[in-house]
């Protein structure tokens, strides 16, 4: 197992397959769910991945998209990834700026480091929300099916 979790920019960053995450909760905490749309290095969708978490903090919710993007990389034998988050606190703490100090998260982010390691190149990168509405609308998706 190669270990180097981030690489910064390079010349191949484009031709890895993408996740967009997304997670949040209704309340904070409240019903909470998140929403990966995960593409190949074209830019065609590969899979659309949600789930409803049942009541948690929006903060654990983005976690947990990040588990299912790194869990789908991995069963896809994936060897590169590049993640985008609009969690500013999410991909500052994945990449080592910020410390992670919520109990409820250390386990969230210490599974995510260790499957970080299995991938050869990874990255994370913060992205405004509208950049992310692809995986904001199966957070939200879920959550109106839940409600209603």
């Amino acid at each position: 197992m190669k270990q180097n979790p981030l690489f910064p920019e390079s010349k191949n960053a484009k031709a890895v397959p993408t996740a967009h995450i997304d997670g949040g909760a209704r309340g904070n905490p409240g019903p909470a769910a998140y929403g990966v749309v995960f593409r190949n290095a074209e830019g065609h969708v590969l899979a659309e991945l949600s789930k409803y978490l049942g009541a948690q903090t929006n903060n654990y919710a983005e976690y947990s998209g990040l588990l299912a993007a790194l869990e789908y990389g991995q069963q896809q034998g994936l060897t590169a990834m590049k993640v985008f988050s609009d969690s500013e606190l999410l991909v500052k703490q994945i990449k080592g700026q910020y410390k992670v100090s919520s109990p409820g998260l250390r386990p969230l982010f210490d599974q995510a480091k260790k499957m970080i390691g299995h991938f050869q190149h990874f990255s994370i990168q913060h992205v405004f929300r509208e950049q992310n509405r692809d995986a904001d609308r199966l957070v939200n998706k879920v959550l109106d099916q839940q409600r209603g």
